[in-house]
């Protein structure tokens, strides 16, 4: 009797030891498999931000050429918006081509990339798909870039020879300077970031290239007729259509909330940061403008208005998630203020750059990759700033130089410049044989 208890009890101890095992496999089963379920929605929803995020980015396209038909001449409209079109379009193949490569593909110099050009990185529907995503993000930045050039070269170029220019940035200078700066996001690795440059979105990746480029085509082509005058003064030659270049630039800051945040190309929490910094530095950013355009012309200016607010948000988009909101109004404050003195400073060198891309984008992009290290949440040394001034002017040397050579031999070669009876009736009639307003009377 005494056996079979024992046996009894040792079968039941032996079940019961077995079904502890199974309930462990099972809870680390579960584990493993919750864990692998928030893993893919983590992805999942890491695809979809910086998919919308790439849609707001593209929709500042639409921002950009309502600001530069607004704050432009009628009769410039039409060649306008054909620019920003064919920004977008060109710049989406030769990024796909060329561009992405050099910027992204792996690298051994640290100055360009060798690798997945046409998109060879991309192994078919059932390979990794990420590239796919990151690209669509990367080609949106790439052709804001360009466009804003389309603003400063405005009313006196050749459409055919600015086709060249756009295929040429997106190719060349943009992703080159990128992949110094932010090469490492995908298979490259940066000189400029290897030093620790901080530039989380672009101010100047794709701000200050774009303004630098945008300065080195205002010279090469000159000044519209009429702008100065025979002793060298400086005539306002007014904007047809404010409004439409205000509505751009609630476009444009609807936009940038997917430029910035979006740049964290991951859905999480540290999204709320970067959004609430990028609208405190716009809003900021048109004080100042306003109220300095205010004390200097007696009235509270609208263009220097609406560049404040695009001045205070190229400005945060170095710093944007390494800043404090204390900090990002002080940033977009102070570019509000620059971005007035340097439009007046500009046409006082007579340049004429009919939208003040070069001071918006260019200079204020430059504020911003240095103030991105003064007001470093983590503290500012002497290292981390010498590394900001170094990638500024980085920055200038490479996309002023080279786009000046590009400019100087497209005007040699194709020409720049449309003729001064072409430009005195219109480029949309030259160029495309088209009006914006074709019902309309249209006063020059």
């Amino acid at each position: 009797m005494r056996k079979k208890i024992t046996f009894t009890a040792c079968t039941l101890l032996l079940l019961t030891a077995g079904t502890a095992i199974a309930a462990d496999e099972v809870v680390k089963i579960t584990v493993e498999s919750n864990a692998a379920a928030v893993k893919a929605v983590q992805t999942n929803l890491n695809y979809v931000w910086t998919l919308i995020a790439a849609a707001l980015v593209f929709f500042m396209q639409a921002g950009f050429a309502m600001v530069e038909s607004g704050f432009t001449r009628a009769k410039s409209a039409c060649n306008i918006m054909m620019k920003n079109l064919l920004d977008f379009a060109m710049g989406s193949l030769a990024f796909w081509a060329i561009g992405f490569g050099l910027m992204f593909g792996a690298t051994t110099t640290g100055l360009f990339g060798t690798t997945d050009f046409f998109l060879s990185g991309w192994t078919g529907p059932k390979g990794d798909q990420w590239i796919l995503a990151f690209w669509m993000f990367q080609c949106v930045f790439a052709a804001t870039a360009a466009t804003i050039v389309s603003g400063a070269v405005a009313e006196r170029m050749k459409f055919t020879s600015y086709l060249v220019y756009s295929f040429v940035v997106c190719a060349l200078i943009y992703p080159i300077f990128g992949s110094w700066a932010w090469g490492s996001l995908l298979n490259g690795n940066g000189w400029l970031e290897a030093k620790g440059f901080i530039d989380f979105a672009g101010s100047t990746v794709v701000h200050s290239v774009g303004g630098w480029c945008a300065l080195a085509g205002a010279i090469v082509l000159g000044p519209r007729k009429g702008k100065f005058g025979p002793k060298g003064e400086v005539r306002a030659i007014p904007g047809h259509n404010i409004p439409m270049a205000a509505i751009g630039v609630f476009i444009l800051w609807l936009g940038w909330f997917g430029f910035n945040p979006g740049s964290t190309t991951t859905g999480d929490t540290s999204i709320a940061m970067i959004f609430v910094n990028t609208n405190l530095a716009a809003a900021a950013g048109v004080i100042s403008a306003m109220t300095l355009s205010w004390i200097m012309f007696k009235k509270p200016d609208i263009g220097m208005s609406l560049n404040g607010a695009l001045a205070g948000l190229v400005g945060i988009t170095a710093g944007c998630a390494n800043v404090t909101p204390t900090s990002s109004i002080i940033i977009g404050f102070i570019a509000g203020i620059i971005v007035v003195i340097s439009v007046v400073t500009i046409d006082r060198l007579h340049i004429d750059d009919p939208v003040g891309a070069v001071s918006v984008h260019g200079v204020c992009g430059a504020w911003g990759t240095i103030a991105a290290g003064l007001f470093n949440i983590g503290g500012t040394t002497a290292a981390i700033m010498t590394t900001q001034i170094i990638g500024v002017i980085a920055a200038f040397v490479w996309a002023f130089g080279t786009a000046f050579i590009l400019f100087k031999v497209i005007d040699m070669t194709m020409g720049l410049r449309i003729t001064e009876e072409e430009e005195l009736e219109g480029v949309d009639l030259a160029e495309h044989a088209a009006h914006a307003y074709n019902d309309f009377q249209v006063i020059n």
